[in-house]
């Protein structure tokens, strides 16, 4: 894939969607209806995968991407492999087996710096470390499994397989690994394993900066050419610019009755959060050297930042000066951008009718082709 076959993704909401993050008169609940929407917009949009997130606020990833991946023609689910909660030889049965029942249209997104607290309350009680291990060893069986007809002999750490499995996946040699974060860890195994490493935004000559640091650690094991990049970016476009402003600082601030004095409970929570994430924190890091405007960019804004954790820097603008944004990450190195905005069906839409269009003849035909 040249720099130039761009694959763009989306998010599916499974918490729930809002049009001001933190006024809880403004959510919108979770339900079939309110998913089925986003899906439709997605998988006619362009975009090439949906990214299904987990926590304990979210439907089940798995069953929701099976669930879709029957209802839609285009899009491919992308789903977490999270460390330690499912033996590798059954992940590997179940992505495999979802990827010949879709005819080849899934991404596997590897999950393993959540919180302590988080994996805790899961009854995972490894730490950071062990973790990222175990991850390790989970990935390497996976291909060893897809890519051997008979018995693999896989005798590591915390892993003993002696197993063979069918099917084999649709996609050779095996599905796109994505992987999103920020430590040290994190950084090793991407360099390792992933098909694409996702940066939780940033300027674009920061990530021109993390790319280099990236491909000299893929370097190491033969994938310094061969590892892709992309963009975890929140998008708020308007036909004008002021419009797009005052839409951004309309889904913090909601209105005079409703602002962020009043959403201390959520703001505790953010805080908690960044103290166990590198990504949360590198995030907020730029959420406090902003200035008051909260901007990193003429069309980079931190200001989600304040009432959520998580990916919280949005591109702000017209469809062209969203554009414009998206190409200077595409100049940094980056050849994908997994999506979201808020309401998400809605936000979809316009990126689909009006930002996508200015990337025609430059968007990949399929997904990222694991290497």
């Amino acid at each position: 894939m040249s720099q130039d076959d761009l694959t763009f993704g989306w998010f599916l909401p499974t918490s729930g969607d809002t049009t001001c993050l933190p006024d809880p008169q403004a959510r919108i609940p979770q339900s079939p209806e309110v998913f089925d929407e986003i899906v439709r917009e997605v998988d006619n949009g362009g975009f090439k995968y949906l990214l299904m997130p987990v926590n304990a606020t979210c439907w089940e990833a798995t069953v929701v991407a099976s669930y879709y991946a029957a209802r839609t023609q285009n899009v491919a689910p992308l789903i977490a492999l999270r460390s330690g909660y499912c033996n590798p030889t059954l992940a590997a049965k179940m992505f495999a087996t979802l990827d010949q029942m879709s005819g080849g249209r899934l991404c596997i997104n590897l999950i393993a710096g959540i919180s302590d607290e988080d994996t805790q309350a899961d009854g995972i009680m490894d730490s950071k470390e062990t973790r990222y291990e175990k991850m390790d060893e989970e990935v390497e069986i996976m291909k060893k499994l897809w890519a051997t007809d008979g018995p693999i002999d896989h005798q590591g750490k915390h892993y003993s397989v002696t197993q063979a499995i069918e099917p084999k996946p649709v996609q050779d040699p095996y599905p796109p690994f994505f992987l999103g974060g920020g430590s040290d860890y994190a950084l090793d195994i991407s360099a390792k394993h992933s098909t694409v490493h996702l940066f939780w935004g940033d300027r674009p000559d920061s990530i021109a900066l993390k790319i280099r640091d990236i491909r000299e650690r893929a370097g190491r094991f033969g994938r310094r050419d061969t590892i892709r990049f992309g963009m975890r970016l929140q998008v708020i476009c308007a036909d004008t610019e002021e419009a797009a402003w005052e839409e951004a600082y309309r889904l913090i601030d909601g209105s005079t009755k409703f602002n962020l004095a009043n959403n201390r409970r959520g703001l505790a929570a953010v805080e908690g959060i960044r103290k166990t994430s590198e990504a949360n924190r590198q995030v907020w890091a730029l959420l406090e050297e902003s200035g008051q405007d909260m901007k990193i960019h003429p069309h980079l804004w931190t200001g989600i930042s304040r009432v959520r954790a998580g990916a919280g820097i949005a591109v702000v603008g017209t469809p062209k000066q969203v554009a414009e944004t998206l190409d200077e990450f595409v100049e940094a190195g980056c050849s994908s951008f997994c999506l979201s905005g808020y309401p998400h069906a809605k936000t979809a839409r316009i990126f689909a009718s009006e930002v996508m269009p200015y990337f025609a003849g430059r968007l990949s035909e399929g997904l990222p082709h694991a290497a």
